[in-house]
């Protein structure tokens, strides 16, 4: 057959990727399937307390790349208890925390030699 027939995702015409079950739910027992919806739900709350993080971290490096080191330390102080939290929650691995923490205090400290 002609290849502009196939929709774009690879599926033959008139199909959709869209499971008849709800939530493409794969569980056979009830117990399962209520992990496996609670899991989903941490996971999102997981990302989102991520993405605040690394936002805290992005911050600080983008304050010392500018070279504004009074700046930088300020937001340094504001990214180390969202670092921490992440650390006690779970999200991160302490070393990972640890290892942030130190490459942006560095980083600070470094503009002050300048």
């Amino acid at each position: 057959g002609d290849s502009q027939e196939y929709a774009p995702s690879g599926l033959r015409p008139g199909r959709t990727n869209i499971d008849t079950k709800q939530d493409k739910q794969l569980a056979n027992i009830k117990s399962a399937a209520k992990r496996a919806r609670q899991g989903e739900s941490r996971r999102q709350h997981n990302m989102g307390l991520r993405s605040r993080m690394r936002t805290a971290i992005k911050k600080v490096q983008k304050a010392a790349a500018a070279g504004d080191a009074e700046q930088a330390a300020s937001l340094y102080k504001e990214a180390v208890p969202e670092i921490d939290t992440m650390v006690n929650k779970g999200i991160i691995h302490r070393n990972k925390g640890a290892r942030t923490k130190s490459r942006l205090n560095k980083s600070i400290r470094s503009l002050g030699t300048d």
